[in-house]
């Protein structure tokens, strides 16, 4: 049997095994109704809550692109990037998940973010739920196709297949344990592809460890390439020479570079495929564990994926000529330590990553566009059955908007889920925090804050950032910084919330599920 046939018979199981996932639970539970559909009736255990918010967070991201930056520039980069996201990851989870659970609620249970923004404000008038339904449509549909690159690029890379074709497959297989299962066959599927994915990153990091030589093996093959280990500098790559990579004397991170790396930590507070997981727990008791298993969780993960990076071009120095190109560093490094069979499923991860991460995004569209926008907005006495249709009709043109944007697309994975993470933690982010924890937040500066953290994301990334390079810095820090103070400072100026909305936000301080 041909290795390339030993793989695909281990990317063929697992896809199996997700879409049999989705079947099961389909008939398991029949999602009637749109609380089913897109929460799961709150009925979220401690690990299922944890890994599946992790894994829908990291998406293929965490295997391709950031291994891909370690490797291309070095270690600096990657280590405040990581660094930023295990603080905010940290941070979110014990300041955001009880609080938004027990609100989620108390606001007349809210089963969405943009509904939760709008119950919170007895917004009558379904503005604030209107906005963050676009704007998540926006985004989502960008991250969608940020997904579908790494599926395309996986197979491309190790078959020789059309990316475009191995696009569209990915996406249908995506779309069809979504489509049938519903959020809770999403999250029990994303916590299988969580222990894979962090079981794949291990294994590799491990094996790439020792057939590097070591510590001392992998400082002695980098120690040649100017910068590459330094926490405070970044190597550049000017070129190739005999297959030997040619780089200048590098270049520093100054205080304002790694400030904005570290600033990807900022956008978890507005991630709705995090944030709903926390909506989603059976009991607030429950975080307590989630807690310990996210933050252990996504600690091994990262640090994994960086290492595999920096081992990559220890072993590999001269593999890879682009940033583009480097992102297939995991792929590489799994199919030289591994078994053809073992090889396919070790890379598995790779799709566990980015699939995991697609049907969350594909499921928060379509509950924007049929519960927010459609019941919300335009018909609130919709019946749950029609709502149910428009939600699964949102999902197939997001795919093909996904699909769309993969095959046309020429940006490296990391850029494309830079501007989208970018885009909704500057939009939501500073509104979760300010609605949960500070009462005086009034019902225009939670549509001025919002409205301003998306725009400046568009601005400052197409406008204001290729100005100077005091300018460029990544466009969450800016536009998270203007959205917190445009709502406090509208806030302080419009007239204070009224008695029902503060008595509620009184009522979640307390509250336990």
């Amino acid at each position: 049997m041909s290795a390339n046939l030993q793989m695909m018979i281990g990317f063929g199981l697992y896809m199996a095994a997700m879409i049999s996932m989705g079947l099961w639970y389909s008939l398991r539970y029949k999602n009637e109704s749109p609380e089913e559909y897109f929460l799961a009736k709150r009925r979220f255990g401690p690990w299922l809550t944890a890994l599946s918010a992790q894994a829908s967070d990291m998406s293929g991201w965490l295997l391709m692109g950031l291994p891909g930056v370690a490797y291309f520039y070095g270690l600096g980069d990657a280590f405040w990037t990581i660094l930023g996201l295990f603080i905010g990851t940290w941070v979110n989870w014990v300041l955001v998940a009880k609080r938004l659970r027990t609100y989620s609620q108390v606001a007349n249970n809210a089963i969405t973010l943009p509904e939760f923004f709008s119950k919170r404000f007895h917004d009558d008038k379904r503005i604030l739920l209107a906005i963050a339904a676009v704007i998540s449509l926006l985004f989502f549909s960008i991250y969608v196709g940020a997904q579908f690159i790494v599926v395309g690029t996986l197979f491309n890379k190790l078959f020789g297949f059309n990316m475009v074709l191995m696009v569209i497959i990915g996406a249908i297989v995506v779309l069809a344990y979504t489509l049938i299962g519903g959020f809770l066959a999403v999250g029990v599927t994303d916590l299988v592809q969580g222990l894979l994915m962090v079981t794949s990153l291990s294994l590799v990091m491990i094996f790439g460890f020792f057939y590097a030589g070591g510590f001392s093996g992998i400082y002695e093959n980098l120690q040649n390439f100017p910068r590459f280990l330094d926490f405070f500098g970044v190597a550049e790559q000017t070129g190739m020479a005999n297959s030997v990579p040619l780089f200048s004397a590098g270049s520093s991170l100054g205080f304002i570079a790694i400030i904005s790396t570290m600033a990807w930590g900022l956008g978890y507070f507005g991630m709705p495929q995090v944030l709903v997981r926390f909506m989603a727990v059976n009991k607030t008791s429950s975080l307590k564990q989630s807690i310990v298993i996210a933050v252990i969780w996504v600690f091994i993960a990262q640090v994994a994926a960086v290492s595999i990076g920096i081992m990559g071009r220890a072993i590999f120095p001269g593999e890879y000529a682009t940033g583009r190109e480097a992102e297939s560093i995991f792929i590489l490094m799994s199919q030289s330590f591994f078994p053809p069979l073992l090889a396919g499923i070790v890379i598995s991860g790779i799709l566990a990553a980015s699939m995991s991460s697609s049907d969350s995004y594909m499921l928060i569209v379509s509950s924007s566009l049929a519960n927010d926008i459609y019941k919300g907005i335009f018909n609130k006495n919709a019946k749950e059955k029609t709502v149910m249709w428009i939600a699964r009709i949102t999902m197939l043109v997001v795919t093909i908007f996904g699909v769309i944007v993969a095959a046309t697309g020429n940006e490296t994975i990391f850029q494309v889920v830079a501007y989208a993470w970018a885009g909704l933690g500057a939009s939501f982010g500073p509104l979760v925090l300010f609605s949960l924890f500070w009462k005086r937040t009034t019902f225009p500066a939670a549509v001025a804050g919002m409205v301003t953290g998306g725009a400046v994301v568009l601005i400052w990334r197409n406008f204001i950032k290729p100005l100077h390079d005091m300018v460029n810095v990544y466009e969450l820090l800016p536009a998270f910084i203007l959205s917190c103070l445009v709502i406090l400072i509208v806030s302080l100026n419009t007239k204070k919330p009224s008695e029902a909305i503060e008595k509620e936000f009184e009522a979640a301080k307390t509250a336990e599920y």
